[in-house]
């Protein structure tokens, strides 16, 4: 049996403007914008992603906005998504390497399969890594 993670909540505060980031600043897809009585749904898909990100509220479970951390996407060419990023608007950090002796600024040539990550947070301060993956052992 297969057991898929297709959807995570990420809270926010202002669902309108998470959707904006998410959307144009990030490019995910915006698969649905649900609302009714009392509550909101934008289920948002990364690009090449079989799990959605969901925001919203009264529908949703209840956390803080910006409360969620560890939040990681995968390409496979971290220096093109992370000038891509730049260049949408997102204040993300710089390349950052993890070896066996801790993490380090990327030098050109770095091989950054598996250790080679970049970080943002959304508006409301969910934190996100993107990670670098070319392979898969």
């Amino acid at each position: 049996m297969n057991w898929t993670l297709e959807v995570v909540v990420v809270p926010v505060s202002d669902v309108d403007r998470a959707k904006e980031f998410y959307s144009t600043k990030l490019g995910f897809a915006v698969d649905h914008d649900t609302q009714g009585p009392g509550f909101r749904i934008v289920q948002l898909t990364p690009p090449g992603s079989g799990c959605s990100v969901v925001i919203g509220f009264g529908a949703v479970p209840d956390m803080p906005p910006g409360s969620l951390k560890g939040l990681q996407l995968v390409v496979n060419d971290l220096v093109a998504a992370r000038a891509q990023l730049v260049e949408r608007g997102v204040d993300v950090g710089d390349i950052v390497v993890y070896g066996a002796n801790g993490p380090r600024a990327h030098e050109e040539g770095d091989d950054l399969n598996n250790v080679g990550f970049v970080n943002f947070t959304d508006p409301d301060g969910n934190a996100w890594a993107v990670q670098q993956i070319t392979n898969r052992s």
